[in-house]
């Protein structure tokens, strides 16, 4: 039976929810708990159900459901929620997904580590892109795959049961008692999950933590056009994209950008195309160097979700193992990479290096010279024979319009395949797709990402394609307007707090064309002791950071990104950025991302009133 109160106050949410939920990118921290993310917001969504209160300001007093949307956000929680509220579930157990695929490869992957078998089940036909062979021989996941002709059919078996369905209606679940994870297919819209019984809900957080590393919940939008379908029950709507034309503009603007004459990928977020990249060069690797040991060469502290993902990969995969490469600081970019690739010449293993350029969060850039000629050098193994080179794989989203990959470029010699979050700069913020593009050298690699990227069905989103396609044209244009903003607010705070030390390119650097709009700002601290001293200066990070927010509240946002089209963001990457980062490696600074639109001018004030009242 239809639960026609809570369908009839959905569609009423529908109508008053606020602008944020459909269009804003980043949400709030200071509104925010890591820890509670979803059930805070949902808990107190329950309250105004239960008081039937679908009021604006009601909603829009809401605490944030996650600090980024790639991870879920109101839409993807209220779409679980009435899912869970019709079918008397617990909230937490159903899941929403971009992705057709990820979810099956979410289940798979805790079996894997917690060497449970698993049986996946379905009626229909599975997508074309699910490749069970390259699942089980480059994911290294093991699992049973048959077809049934209903949800009576499922036989008995000793592990987990995963069921595949296609489903034109949201909200339809036909869960049995013998079934674990029932997973509905929706069409261009993804896919919802849902966890059965109390024995499983040790997988929610797993199930969870896929999703905000290997791939995304599903969009704003599309939750959107899944809760209109709920409440008039009836077949999802599609409608009409300019998905050829938006496409192709973007694929000819990637190019131009990147100066590059191969074809570029385009995914739904950076971690998105970032997954596609490390599985494709594993696959590669498998292929082409049979049986040797495969590194991933990473920065410790660098983008928490590079860091993590790139050792959730190594968890899985026999002869994947993580090396840790040094960057920041006292650390020289350039000596690091040249110890560690002399280190795996010598046992004769296949590296692969994830590089931020400039770096992040103290924006640093190596000698490009230099590195090219490490990158270049010729080594050899132990027992004599060249040593299979390096693939580098750049991180661009604080410098996208830096050109690597042409034929006179830096990089042309090496291979190199470079990606961007489409979150950033590309979009202005406002989506998350990533893409990636690789110089002459990375044909074949290419090829291979490409597979990776269709099997896990995380190719951008017509909506996606749209906006990437709006916004890339202007993007150089915002990057230099960004860039002169963000110049001068740093000589502001060197002339008026110059006892602090500021992370951000030189002059001379950006005369190379490096001009992020991102600096970090390491606040000057007093104490007794060293602990004492860091808890001042954490107290500090947070005064300056609440001042800009109150005091400039339409433009200062406590949240995480960069590139924005308007307005300045405020976030301590430590308790952001690098949420999953070893603690040793956290950086307890400020990072502040200007954009091309702001009140500069207001925010020197507040700024000259923080440096007033330290």
């Amino acid at each position: 039976m239809k639960d026609n109160k809570m369908l009839n106050y959905i569609k009423e949410v529908l109508k008053n929810m606020p602008a944020g939920w459909l269009n804003t990118t980043t949400h709030r921290l200071d509104i925010y708990d890591e820890k509670l993310a979803k059930t805070q917001f949902l808990d107190q969504f329950e309250a105004l159900y239960n008081d039937n209160n679908s009021e604006s300001s009601a909603l829009n007093a809401l605490p944030t459901a996650y600090d980024y949307i790639r991870l879920g956000h109101p839409l993807s929680c209220v779409l679980e929620w009435s899912i869970a509220k019709e079918n008397n579930l617990k909230a937490e157990s159903v899941i929403s997904f971009e992705s057709k695929t990820v979810p099956v490869l979410a289940v798979l992957r805790k079996n894997l580590l917690d060497n449970r078998k698993t049986q996946i089940l379905y009626t229909g036909e599975l997508p074309d892109f699910f490749d069970a062979e390259v699942v089980r021989n480059i994911y290294g996941y093991h699992f049973e795959l048959k077809k049934v002709d209903n949800v009576e059919a499922i036989p008995a078996f000793n592990g987990s049961t995963v069921f595949i369905s296609q489903q034109e209606k949201i909200g339809t679940i036909d869960i049995q008692a013998n079934i674990d994870f029932s997973i509905s297919l929706h069409g261009h819209l993804g896919s919802i999950l849902v966890v059965n019984g109390n024995q499983n809900e040790s997988y929610i957080s797993d199930i969870q933590h896929v999703r905000r590393r290997e791939t995304i919940a599903m969009t704003p939008a599309d939750s959107l056009t899944a809760l209109k379908s709920l409440v008039a029950q009836s077949p999802i709507e599609t409608t009409g994209s300019n998905i050829k034309a938006d496409k192709k503009a973007v694929l000819d603007s990637i190019k131009t950008i990147t100066n590059s004459s191969i074809k570029p990928l385009v995914a739904s977020s950076g971690l998105s195309i970032q997954y596609a990249i490390l599985m494709g060069l594993i696959h590669d690797a498998v292929e082409k160097h049979k049986g040797k040991a495969i590194k991933i060469i990473v920065p410790p502290n660098c983008y928490g979700g590079t860091n993590d993902q790139a050792r959730r990969v190594a968890a899985c995969i026999d002869n994947v193992e993580i090396v840790d490469l040094l960057v920041d600081g006292d650390n020289d970019m350039v000596q690091s990479i040249d110890t560690v690739l002399t280190k795996i010449a010598n046992e004769n293993a296949v590296p692969y290096i994830i590089a931020e350029i400039p770096t992040n969060p103290r924006v640093e850039v190596p000698n490009l010279i230099d590195l090219k000629n490490v990158l270049s050098q010729e080594r050899k193994t132990a027992a004599g024979t060249i040593a299979i080179d390096p693939v580098f794989i750049l991180d661009q989203t604080f410098c996208p319009n830096v050109h690597f990959l042409g034929e006179k470029d830096i990089l042309a010699s090496v291979r190199t395949i470079s990606f961007a979050s489409g979150s950033k700069f590309p979009s202005g913020g406002q989506c998350t797709a990533g893409y990636c593009v690789g110089n002459k050298k990375t044909g074949a690699l290419m090829e291979k990402i490409a597979l990776h990227l269709d099997l896990c069905d995380n190719e951008a989103t017509d909506l996606q394609y749209e906006i990437l396609a709006k916004q890339l044209p202007s993007m150089n244009q915002r990057i230099i307007d960004a860039y002169k903003n963000t110049r001068e607010f740093v000589n502001f705070i060197n002339a008026t707090l110059p006892e602090a030390k500021i992370n951000f390119v030189s002059s001379a650097l950006a005369e190379q064309g490096f001009t992020p709009s991102v600096f970090s700002l390491d606040l000057p601290t007093k104490g007794n002791t060293d602990e004492e001293k860091e808890a001042y200066k954490r107290a500090l990070n947070l005064k300056l950071i609440n001042l800009m927010i109150t005091e400039v509240p339409n433009e200062s946002k406590f949240c995480v990104s960069y590139g924005q089209l308007k307005g300045c963001y405020w976030t301590v990457p430590a308790t952001s950025t690098q949420g999953t980062t070893k603690e040793g490696d956290k950086d307890y600074i400020v990072r502040a991302s200007l954009s091309p639109n702001m009140d500069l001018e207001l925010h020197k004030k507040v700024f000259l009133k923080f440096v007033e009242n330290i």
